[in-house]
């Protein structure tokens, strides 16, 4: 990994902004109202390395350094939430296929991945389980040359349309008495049931209800060793909170930017409301909070590329990125009025939308408990 300068980056980012403009943001309302997705975004955002791009270039990746992708992440945030929520699942499920991967399934799976041309989702909560994915119960029992899955995985980010699922389930086997493993399901190859979840936030995600009913599953999908997901899912999970971070301040950023642009233009009693006091007042505390959730998540960023323990440093980012983003987004429809709760005006989405941050890769809660393990040296997770 080499880190990329600071004027390639932002060369980078300035490129990056300019096609979001032209492509994403004209095409963002009408998506979100209909709860549909333009798939062909994620083949055409492979030009700036947005699909795959932290893969070492012999796994088809460009090697992007942690702090380039914490500005990716932040550019994709400003245009659309749902956007960089895809991109996120889509590339953490590529260095699972990178580096536990067989060349076969390398080839099946990930190459078309990276290419934009096959969609993947992500199968690890379920109706019962959520951070705890320690308590995972779906179960996979060696059958001969194939393993058989019986559970259901809820909350599944671009479930609807995935072409195929990277499933952690409790595993069974001559070699393996109920550790996690990780499996490859392919839709078509092996058929699951496919139920959306309408939810308030992020509705271009797709999310659904995925049920396994003795769905057979070929010996050769199982990804990795047996028993081994449990450890692996542990790792990474510093740069997936730093990534939902910045996405977060993009979005801040975008309602901040709105926000500034209606109190210059938007004139009460004969003047700017920009003008007067305690709509300053707003626009003063939304700047602080994005610029300190900026800082946060640039130092957890910086903190992976130097290669030390950024555990506490992505959850700060994580837990206070997050909530502060909502909160920009609430002030944010303070400023706007009637104006902000329009469906179809971008405040409306981003108020729903940063809302959804708070809860994936771990809860604000949960945040709040590492963090505190992290400080004290005391766990308060049972």
């Amino acid at each position: 990994m080499t880190t990329m300068s600071n004027s390639d980056r932002e060369m980078l980012r300035d490129s990056i902004r300019r096609f979001m403009q032209e492509r994403v943001t004209p095409i963002v309302a009408e998506h979100d109202a209909a709860g549909t997705f333009p798939y062909e975004l994620m083949g055409e955002l492979a030009q700036f390395g947005y699909m795959g791009g932290q893969l070492p270039e012999d796994a088809g990746g460009l090697s992007i350094d942690p702090l380039t992708w914490a500005m990716m992440m932040e550019e994709a945030g400003y245009a659309w939430l749902s956007l960089r929520t895809m991109l996120n699942i889509t590339n953490t499920a590529m260095p699972k296929l990178a580096n536990e991967g067989t060349p076969e399934q390398k080839k099946r799976f990930l190459e078309p991945l990276v290419r934009g041309e096959r969609q993947v989702c992500n199968g690890l909560s379920e109706p019962g389980t959520g951070s705890n994915i320690a308590q995972i119960q779906s179960r996979a029992d060696l059958d001969g040359d194939h393993y058989v899955l019986n559970g259901r995985k809820l909350w599944i980010t671009n479930g609807v349309s995935a072409d195929f699922a990277i499933v952690v389930a409790r595993t069974f086997s001559p070699t393996c008495d109920g550790a996690l493993s990780t499996f490859i399901v392919d839709r078509e190859e092996s058929p699951y049931e496919v139920r959306p979840v309408p939810t308030m936030t992020l509705r271009s995600t797709g999310t659904a209800e995925l049920g396994f009913d003795d769905v057979r599953i070929p010996r050769a999908n199982l990804l990795g060793e047996e028993g081994a997901a449990l450890k692996k899912l542990l790792t990474g999970l510093d740069g997936a909170r730093v990534n939902i971070a910045m996405g977060a301040v993009g979005a801040a950023q975008s309602a901040l930017d709105l926000s500034i642009e209606h109190a210059k233009t938007r004139t009460q009693f004969g003047k700017p409301i920009g003008e007067f006091q305690l709509v300053q007042k707003l626009i003063v505390d939304m700047t602080v909070r994005v610029e300190a959730a900026r800082a946060l998540s640039l130092r957890a960023a910086d903190a992976i590329v130097a290669g030390r323990d950024a555990r506490q440093a992505a959850s700060i980012a994580k837990l206070y990125a997050t909530e502060a983003a909502h909160e920009v987004a609430s002030m944010a429809l303070q400023v706007h009025g009637g104006l902000g709760y329009a469906t179809g005006y971008p405040i409306e989405r981003i108020f729903r939308d940063t809302r959804g941050g708070t809860i994936p890769e771990g809860t604000t809660e949960i945040q709040t408990l590492i963090i505190g393990r992290e400080i004290l040296g005391m766990s308060a997770i049972v």
